[in-house]
């Protein structure tokens, strides 16, 4: 049985079900958990079903991201430039004005 509390982002065995999944979010309002599966299903359980489920932690799968679709280089946004001399520019904060042309009329 689950002996503790669920936790965001931590990965767990359903030894019964013999699925691994992810704690996506809890409700503690509604008493819920909402978990992931590592094919992408989204499910969700009480908090009193949580408690009776046979549960172990577990190392979260090498292809973790495959339910998001996204490969490790998505991860490290190597498309993106940065260039942190600019980030404090105040001039790229401004708008260009904008003058009426002759398609404007």
């Amino acid at each position: 049985m689950a002996s503790h509390f669920p936790v965001i982002n931590a990965w767990y065995l359903d030894i019964n079900e013999d699925q691994v999944f992810e704690v996506v979010a809890i409700d503690e309002q509604f008493g819920t958990v909402e978990i992931q599966y590592l094919g992408g299903e989204l499910s969700e359980f009480d908090l009193d079903t949580w408690s009776q489920l046979q549960l172990t932690p577990a190392a979260a799968p090498e292809d973790a991201g495959a339910a998001y679709e996204m490969s490790i280089d998505d991860d490290l946004n190597l498309d993106s430039i940065l260039v942190p001399h600019n980030w404090n520019n105040p001039t790229l904060s401004l708008e260009p004005d904008s003058y009426p042309s002759i398609e404007d009329f």
